[in-house]
């Protein structure tokens, strides 16, 4: 029987039209728009000035703090300004493409490299240096992963290859085109943990990378292959704790309170690419999907480049689009427009219809208990949108509402269609904001 988490769940249909598509690399624009906080944690701080000249692989920002991450160059060109973005007025910096020249340290063949000779410090410091972050979508640094605090011991590692966000299909095709680089980029991480167990959590939607990574992992010392049932948000740290080793992280608890560490599958590739090859992050595979663009496809791209060009190159919007949502369709959120940059968090770009983008009229709660029942994460999404609603601060801390990882189910199963999840952010920012200037 196929393992799952314990608490909660839905399954909405999962649209993954771009699955069978292959990672087709993206041309360079003529233009790019690097925002300097693509991560959870402190921006970073900007090296560069307007004038200077750089490569692809150069370092253009640095990291702000310890979590936080440094910032390379995905193109060569000229650093025509420090300023805001287009799509969210984050302070960026644009670069004006000029042919395309790596650094000379880049290691830019399709040679497999195997044999890692670093040690632990020394990998998590190239990881540093590489500016990698999750790619999943939460961007937390993975150099911080990977340095787990005094008191705490890592027993196993666990690799997110589950993507249970509709639509998307980056890390399967990721899975499929370069599995031997990350088996290798796994065994790699191990060492940095000092582990010898390590699981890769997939969901069975996913049949032919579940049978291409176990194939390659026979050879591996200590990596399984664990095939999921198809249920979301499978893809949250805890519910995928849960699911492959039955471990409860505790709440306000992060993963490595139970002996673990959890890694998105993309994370895992970037790392193979930096410690092996000696690539920062300068670009990534993204999803362009939904029924509001004419062929759904899977492109690798460079960071920094809008929105825009990645539409146009999966044919284009059709007549129905109504909406651009950055991420998935239950935890992305809609973009101002397509001038927006492709960050490191950026796993899908997801046009919408029309008719699909307007919200329903809400009504009054019926008491179903229905938001209650799907929440993963055990809360009750009505009272907390009450609280939310009404201000009550002191009610949405004491019902744990921290806790929530913002999947969206509740929403999603509302037959009133409340905006559960709304009100929930809103009280979520405000009683984090309280408890930080209470320690401070």
């Amino acid at each position: 029987m196929l393992k799952t988490f314990r608490i909660g769940g839905i399954h909405p249909p999962e649209n993954k039209w771009s699955a069978s598509q292959p990672i087709v690399p993206l041309p360079l624009p003529e233009q790019v728009v690097v925002p300097l906080n693509q991560h959870i944690g402190a921006p970073s701080e900007a090296v560069v000035q307007k004038g200077d000249k750089v490569k692809v692989g150069a370092v253009i920002a640095r990291a702000g703090g310890f979590v936080s991450a440094a910032i390379h160059s995905p193109v060569s060109g000229t650093v025509s300004k420090i300023d805001q973005d287009a799509g969210t007025a984050r302070p960026a910096i644009h670069i004006t493409v000029e042919g395309d020249e790596w650094d000379a340290d880049i290691d830019r063949s399709a040679t497999l490299k195997k044999e890692c000779t670093l040690t632990a410090k020394e990998i998590i410091d190239k990881i540093a240096g590489a500016g990698i972050v999750g790619l999943g979508g939460a961007t937390f640094p993975t150099h911080v992963k990977l340095s787990p605090p005094p008191g705490n011991k890592a027993e196993m590692l666990i690799i997110n290859a589950v993507e249970c966000e509709p639509y998307l299909t980056s890390d399967h095709s990721l899975m499929l085109e370069k599995g031997h680089e990350i088996l290798v980029g796994i065994t790699i991480l191990m060492k940095a943990l000092q582990v010898s167990r390590a699981a890769v959590g997939i969901e069975n939607n996913k049949r032919d990378a579940i049978r291409h990574l176990s194939a390659l992992a026979a050879a591996c010392a200590g990596i399984e292959i664990v095939p999921l049932k198809v249920k979301y948000p499978q893809g949250g740290e805890k519910q995928l704790i849960d699911a492959i080793t039955r471990r409860r992280t505790g709440s306000g608890a992060l993963p490595i309170s139970v002996g673990v560490v959890v890694q998105n599958v993309g994370t895992v590739f970037a790392v193979y690419e930096a410690v092996q090859k000696n690539k920062p992050l300068v670009e990534r595979v993204v999803t362009v999907t939904g029924k509001g663009v004419a062929k759904p496809s899977n492109f690798l791209v460079r960071l920094g480049t809008p929105v825009r060009n990645l539409i146009e190159a999966a044919g284009g919007m059709t007549g129905t689009a109504g909406k651009i949502i950055g991420g998935g369709p239950m935890m992305g959120r809609a973009l101002a427009n397509a001038d927006a940059p492709v960050t490191k968090g950026s796993s899908g770009i997801l046009v919408l219809p029309a008719e699909a983008s307007v919200r329903k009229p809400s009504q009054p709660c019926i008491r179903c208990a229905k938001c209650v029942h799907v929440c993963p994460m055990g809360l009750n999404p009505t009272l907390l949108m009450s609280a939310g609603e009404y201000g009550r601060w002191d009610v949405a801390e004491d019902e744990l509402i921290t806790d929530c990882i913002e999947c969206g189910s509740c929403s999603y199963t509302c037959p009133a269609n409340r905006p559960l999840l709304d009100y929930i952010r809103l009280g979520k920012g405000k009683v984090t904001a309280i408890v930080r200037a209470r320690k401070s």
